[in-house]
Formats: C-alpha cells, sequence, structure tokens
C-alpha cells in the first residue's frame, strides 16, 4: 500500500469515526441531544480526532525512523572502509533496491527471481528501468536486496499498525462516549495540543537546521583552521591542496550586491506603497497593485537571464567601458539593480498592507488639527506603521543575501574584495551550491567550508533581525 493510500484510508476512518461517534452520542441520550453535556458534533470530533491523530503521528515518526533503521542494518553488511567509500556505497545500495522495486512492478520479479540473478545479469535489467550502476559486486547486491526486503517487511508493518491505531483509536473514542462525557472540552484541548505541536515545527526545523550546520562546521575547522577562515582575505579553493579560504571576499560580495539591491528596491517600493495606499484611486489600485505584485511572480532564472543578456550588456555599453571602469557584462552593479527590482513587489506589498492597517482616526485626527495630506504621510502614517515597514525592509535584505541565480548569471563567480560596482564578483550562497556541486569528496575542506559559510550567513541574518526587533521596540512606545 502507497503512502497516499495509507493516508487516504485514515481519513476514511477518521470520518466514519465522525458519523459513528456523532450516532453513538445521539442514541446513548436516547435520541435526544439535550440530555448530552456537549452538542451531537464535539463527540463525532472527538472519535475523528482519536482515530486519526494517533495513527498520523505514528505514521510521521515511522517514516523518519524507517530509513535510519533499515541503513543501519544494511550497513553492517558492506565491507569497512572509510566514511567517504561507505557514503558511495550505500549510494549504491539505494539506487539497487529502487531498481529492485521497479523490476517487481515492472516485470513482476519476486525476490527468489532477484536472488538468483547475478550481478552482470541483473545490471542490464537495472538499466533499462533507468537505474545505472557503475560497478555491482557480490555484496553490493547482498546489501541492495536486504535493502529492498527491509523496506518491504517495515512498509508492511507500518502499513499494519497504523491501521490498528487508526481503529483502536475508534474504538477507544466510541467506548468512552456518554451522555455526560464533555466531549466539547476535551475536543478543545485536543485541538491546542495540536495547535502547539504545529507552532513547534518551526521551532524544531531552525534547530535541526541549526544542529546540522554546527556540527558539519565543527568537522570543518578540524581541517581548517578558523583563524584563516575569518582573517584571511583570499578566496582560493583547491582540491589538490593549498587552499586558502577566506570568508571576506564573499562577504564583501554578498553584503555589496544586496546593498545595491536596496538602495534600488526601499525607495521604489515605499513610494510605491505610500501612493497607492494615500494618493491612488480605487480604480488605479485595482489595477496597479496586481501588475506590481507580478513581479514576485517571475522565477529568479528569468531574472538572471535578463541581467545577463539585457542590464548587463547596457551597463558595460553605456558606463563601465565609457568610463574605464571594467569590460565585462557581468557585474556587482548588474546583479544589484535587478534583483532590487525583484525585490520592489516584496516591499511595497507589505509596506502598502502596513499602512492601510493604521487606523483612519489617526488619518483624522491629523487632517482636523490642518495638517495636508503629504504632512499627514510624513508625521503620523510613517511613524505608525514604522515597525511594518521595517519588517518589510528585512525580508527583502534576507531575501537579497540568500539570492544564487541572479548573481550567478548577473554578476560572475569571482571571489575579490574591491570598490568598483562594474567588476565581477560573487556571493556566499554562490560558493555554498559552487563547493557542494561535482565530484568533490564530501569530508575534504573545501566542501565541508560550505557549511561554516551557511552558519556565517544564518548568523548575519540573526544580527539582521536583532537589530530590526531593537528598532521597532524602541519606536512602537511612541504609538502605544
Amino acid at each position: 500500500m502507497s503512502l497516499g493510500i495509507l493516508v487516504l484510508a485514515v481519513l476514511i476512518l477518521a470520518a466514519a469515526g465522525f458519523l459513528a461517534g456523532r450516532r453513538r452520542a445521539i442514541s446513548s441520550a436516547g435520541g435526544d441531544p439535550r440530555r448530552l453535556h456537549s452538542l451531537p458534533g464535539h463527540y463525532g470530533q472527538f472519535a475523528a480526532l482519536l482515530t486519526a491523530v494517533p495513527a498520523l503521528a505514528l505514521l510521521a515518526v515511522w517514516l523518519m525512523a524507517q530509513p535510519m533503521v533499515i541503513e543501519q542494518r544494511v550497513a553492517s553488511l558492506l565491507p569497512a572502509g572509510d566514511a567517504s567509500a561507505s557514503s558511495l556505497l550505500m549510494a549504491d545500495v539505494r539506487r539497487i533496491s529502487t531498481g529492485l522495486q521497479r523490476l517487481a512492478v515492472t516485470d513482476g520479479l519476486s525476490p527468489r527471481d532477484v536472488a538468483g540473478l547475478s550481478p552482470e545479469g541483473l545490471a542490464p535489467r537495472l538499466r533499462v528501468v533507468g537505474v545505472a550502476v557503475t560497478s555491482m559486486g557480490p555484496e553490493t547486491l547482498a546489501a541492495a536486496r536486504a535493502h529492498r526486503d527491509l523496506q518491504d517487511r517495515l512498509g508492511f508493518w507500518m502499513v499494519v499498525s497504523v491501521l490498528a491505531t487508526s481503529a483502536a483509536g475508534l474504538g477507544l473514542a466510541l467506548a468512552r462516549i456518554r451522555p455526560e462525557f464533555r466531549a466539547r472540552n476535551i475536543t478543545e484541548r485536543f485541538v491546542m495540543v495540536i495547535l502547539i505541536a504545529a507552532s513547534l515545527v518551526a521551532v524544531a526545523t531552525t534547530v535541526g537546521i541549526v544542529m546540522s550546520l554546527l556540527f558539519e562546521t565543527m568537522n570543518f575547522f578540524r581541517l581548517y583552521p578558523a583563524q584563516d577562515f575569518f582573517l584571511s582575505l583570499t578566496w582560493n579553493p583547491q582540491f589538490r591542496g593549498g587552499s586558502d579560504l577566506g570568508i571576506w571576499p564573499l562577504l564583501w560580495g554578498t553584503m555589496y550586491i544586496s546593498f545595491i539591491a536596496l538602495l534600488v528596491a526601499v525607495p521604489i517600493g515605499l513610494l510605491t506603497a505610500i501612493y497607492l495606499a494615500e494618493y491612488a484611486g480605487a480604480r488605479t489600485r485595482s489595477w496597479a497593485k496586481p501588475a506590481i505584485e507580478i513581479l514576485a511572480g517571475i522565477p529568479t532564472i528569468v531574472y538572471g537571464l535578463f541581467a545577463l543578456v539585457t542590464v548587463g550588456p547596457a551597463l558595460r555599453d553605456w558606463f563601465a567601458q565609457p568610463l574605464g571602469l571594467g569590460a565585462s557584462s557581468s557585474s556587482v552593479m548588474t546583479a544589484g539593480l535587478v534583483m532590487g527590482i525583484m525585490l520592489i513587489p516584496f516591499i511595497s506589498s507589505l509596506s502598502d498592507d502596513i499602512i492601510n492597517a493604521v487606523p483612519q482616526s489617526l488619518r483624522d485626527g491629523s487632517y482636523g488639527l490642518g495638517a495636508t495630506r503629504s504632512e499627514t504621510v510624513k508625521q503620523v502614517i510613517l511613524p505608525a506603521a514604522l515597525p511594518g515597514i521595517v519588517g518589510a525592509i528585512l525580508l527583502g535584505a534576507s531575501r537579497a543575501i540568500g539570492e544564487t541565480m541572479i548573481v550567478v548569471l548577473g554578476a560572475g563567480a569571482a571571489a575579490k574584495l574591491s570598490l568598483n560596482p562594474f567588476e565581477a564578483m560573487t556571493t556566499v550562497t554562490v560558493k555554498i551550491v559552487s563547493q557542494l556541486t561535482g565530484d568533490t569528496e564530501f569530508a575534504s575542506p573545501e566542501t565541508l567550508v560550505a557549511f561554516a559559510l551557511g552558519l556565517t550567513l544564518f548568523a548575519i541574518t540573526l544580527v539582521l533581525n536583532v537589530i530590526a526587533l531593537y528598532i521597532v521596540r524602541k519606536y512602537r512606545e511612541q504609538y502605544e
């Protein structure tokens, strides 16, 4: 049974539980709902929640634990070796296991049939179903068969356990339904627990991201000196040795491009928001706001192509070459301008919503004191909306710092320290991608440096959030 069908089966049981719980509550009250403590729907909700939630929680935990259990069992069947070799062997095992599953679906190949095939006889059949393996020894094939067998067995028991848990929850819910049962109170507490668990997902995700970055960064600093990483002004990774992995050229490129992008996006976006919220009529606003927000739906690769084909050559021919500042179409200015255009809808749309949320009483009070519209905007509306506007600018800054495709196509890949905006530079995110792309050894400093770069970028974003929070709290006190 596939995962989607299993979830659908649990939801069908939950729907049946709702109907059964509601019916049982009415029947237990002798057909008179007035004798019930809660509404009949609350009893149905209680049965549905007890049917679905524990089963789906078990399914989620099972799906997270199953791969780790399988790989731990299968790793013992592989020959001992270093971490990188074991990782490659395990990747081959997973691919072969996937191929065996496809063969079972397309050719009806049973585990007994697979056991009778040699590696030489199995490899062509795997290629037919889209699984190519460079080398497949007897140990790898045996581990792949064990991997496939464990997946099938654990998958079967997962289906049985989830359906049994769902049925047990339904039975328990129906057994507890009585006229005096406080279904509404328990259902509300149940829902509150679900909401708390959902809110903790974001916290747990953040902790997981930080911990994964932190552990790999610690591995990196065991292989490469931290002082060289933070103090060196040269970025020159060499996978054969002699690398210089200083972060400052990447940080400079990131901040330089982001600064130009915000220099373009913040004034245009904020002025656009003020016009749409305070000056534009309803007819103009009805088409202007959606037209601006279309920019937010354009893929970043399209912006990158626009920078590569149009903006870069135009800046080179009109400014860089006549001023003697450079001859390349890839530059900080190219990426910054295009990224600024991309950020305009983020800042303008959020700022517009925030300005519209300012109470009308503040505007009326300002007009009553004789202030003009422009004075009201400058002295009343913008200060009142400042916390939200700072949040919109912060969102734009975070978006600019994390952008990759526009930088790759518009700014190039040169890591350097320069004040010339018409020179090619690069950012931290671009180098994270480049260091983890290609046939590289994962345990080398040149690869692990990507995690140190990611952790540094996370720290920078965190500092920006703290600064923005300080500004928001400082100015909000004046208007509360």
